[in-house]
């Protein structure tokens, strides 16, 4: 029988976070002990019946901790995070910023209040609404129509809705958004407290914010009441970890922690744990240092990107200096072509379409791999290059909802599944987002119009994924079932 260990050709603590990591000290502990546990998982710690699939695999209750948690290394790690970010609380999610918006929903009003919500946002949040039985008033982002993608929601916008809708228990943005943009938080908040309500921010690629001069602050020290932010997008954490920050002035605290704990695992995984720990304690000690780099590495890339004939970057006042947004349309080249070369050379990247590809560079990334993906987009460009067109709006940054019923309402309503043409007119019952990014362009509640079928249809055949429909060939939608 052969035990897991923390045995491997890398150091188990590499950069010496263990002693101001609690989390990460508890789970190399346990590894080191080489344990004989009689709790879940079922594993035991052995690898020789389903392989290295589970290698490391540590729980927190029974593993990170007593199953009675009386050692209390959760919430010590949680403490430290909250102080960071200058939080009252802080919890950790091994269910990603998805968790995280979800919980938010649950915890800022009752079913059948309206809570003012950007259309920008990710697909977690209008679930999230499902579950909370909230009902949106819509503010979009504004789109630069030269590149075709989203700038951030502005505060005239949000209080244009607030005082249209003076019933209003919570206002939710996106910021910084998918393609980096962000936007002005603190007049966000202002708007949002002189309304007596709490802003609440899904702040999911924002980690890093407020950690480098260059950067802009995090939303919580501009004002934001909470955020969720994810810990393995620009940081360096396990898949899934995030994580949930609130000052509680205007959010209840037990509320919030009853949210939490209804839509999260009763075991959750002691290595993401660790991990979100680990990220939390090198950020605090070397982001400087670490983002500086990154900063470095991102400013180059545009620049050698810069010099291909009809290529632009995304750039400026604005927009994440982190993020690296390359826009094709000048260059007659399809990010989904370009996308298909780089995954033959095993280099996948966040986002493509038709316009745009996203490469995601985060700390972790060296000079060298940088260099090489500047090389691949500039051959893969070269090999598909074709007339210049003008950017098209992508359907998820463009979309217009028709509002007929609650989300929640159409969620549990009887449905039917009908042809897409017939489709039209009709009340959706599903949510369509094409992904990434996974922002809805059909949502339960919304009236299926023409427009957003052909945006949907448009997005579909030029090569993007349709994600979260019952039918993602979109021959077919579930309706709403007409009364008979």
């Amino acid at each position: 029988m052969t035990r897991v260990t923390s045995s491997s050709p890398w150091p188990a603590d590499p950069r010496g976070l263990r002693g101001d990591a609690p989390l990460l000290d508890a789970y190399l502990s346990f590894l080191e002990a080489s344990p004989r546990p009689f709790t879940i998982p079922g594993h035991k710690q052995r690898n020789d019946l389903v392989g290295i699939a589970v290698a490391g695999d540590v729980p927190l209750y029974g593993g990170l901790d007593t199953v009675k948690q009386s050692a209390g290394v959760l919430a010590r790690a949680e403490r430290r995070a909250a102080q960071l970010w200058g939080a009252d609380v802080c919890r950790f999610s091994v269910g990603g910023s998805t968790h995280g918006n979800q919980a938010l929903a649950l915890a800022v009003a009752q079913p059948g209040a309206r809570v003012v919500v950007s259309r920008g946002l990710h697909r977690s949040l209008l679930l999230g609404l499902v579950l909370a039985g909230l009902e949106p008033v819509w503010v979009r982002p504004q789109v630069n129509p030269l590149t075709g993608l989203p700038t951030a929601v502005s505060v005239s916008d949000v209080k244009a809705a607030l005082r249209a809708n003076p019933d209003v228990r919570a206002v939710f943005l996106g910021d910084p958004s998918y393609v980096g943009a962000f936007g002005d938080i603190a007049g966000h908040a202002r708007a949002a407290h002189a309304h007596g309500i709490p802003l609440i921010v899904d702040a999911a690629w924002a980690a890093h914010f407020g950690f480098h001069p260059e950067l802009p602050p995090h939303a919580l020290a501009l004002g934001a009441d909470a955020i969720v932010t994810s810990a393995h997008k620009t940081l360096p954490a396990y898949s899934q970890g995030a994580m949930v920050l609130a000052n509680t002035e205007r959010i209840d605290a037990a509320r919030l922690e009853r949210a939490f704990e209804a839509t999260h695992t009763t075991s959750p995984a002691g290595a993401i744990l660790a991990s979100i720990d680990a990220a939390r304690s090198l950020l605090e000690r070397d982001a400087g240092e670490l983002i500086g780099h990154l900063l470095r590495r991102v400013a180059n890339a545009k620049g050698r990107l810069r010099a291909i004939e009809g290529l632009d970057v995304l750039d400026g006042p604005g927009v994440d200096p982190t993020k690296l947004v390359v826009l094709l349309a000048g260059t007659g080249a399809s990010g989904h072509d370009v996308e298909v070369d780089l995954l033959a050379r095993r280099m996948p990247l966040e986002m493509a379409d038709k316009d745009t590809v996203i490469p995601m560079l985060t700390i972790a990334d060296d000079d060298a791999g940088v260099d090489e993906l500047t090389e691949a987009l500039t051959n893969a460009i070269a090999r598909h290059r074709g007339s210049p067109r003008n950017p098209v709006v992508a359907a998820a940054w463009s979309v217009e909802p028709e509002v007929v019923m609650a989300p929640r309402e159409a969620f549990f309503a009887e449905h039917e599944l009908v042809r897409a043409e017939e489709a039209v007119g009709r009340v959706s019952a599903e949510l369509v987002a094409p992904y990434p990014p996974g922002v809805p362009v059909l949502a339960p509640g919304e009236r299926v119009t023409t427009a957003t079928l052909d945006s949907l249809v448009r997005a579909r055949d030029e090569g993007a994924r349709i994600a979260y429909a019952v039918d993602p060939t979109l021959a077919t939608l579930q309706v709403v079932a007409e009364l008979k």
